[in-house]
């Protein structure tokens, strides 16, 4: 996801103890390269990222995580595993593009 759409950000703080997770949609996503083989070590995210209604959410896009988030073994052997927590910050110009849209035809959202 954040390989392919260059105005997402990485958090980047220092990691805590913190398990990363991700959702049905990102499962068994390498959160920085968008790969889906050999995932090999798991990811950890800082405290702040994991702090209040934060706990247990997507690293990537925010919702409700149902699985472990694992870096590919080539992220590791590159060592951008390293980089700092990968949790992304901001919605990204897609997303928030969609939001305008759909509110200047009148759609309603889920619910």
């Amino acid at each position: 996801m954040a390989r392919h759409h260059p105005d997402l950000i990485f958090c980047r703080k220092q990691p805590g103890i913190a398990i990363g997770r991700l959702c049905e949609k990102h499962d068994g996503l390498c959160v920085i390269c968008d790969s889906y083989v050999r995932p090999a070590e798991m990811v950890r995210i800082c405290d702040e990222c994991n702090y209040g209604s934060f706990q247990g959410r997507c690293v990537i896009c925010g919702n409700a995580g149902i699985s472990d988030a694992f870096y590919c073994k080539e992220c590791v052997i590159l060592e951008k595993d390293r980089d700092g927590c990968p949790k992304i910050v901001n919605l990204g110009s897609a997303k928030t593009d969609l939001f305008y849209e759909r509110k200047k035809f009148g759609f309603k959202g889920q619910g």
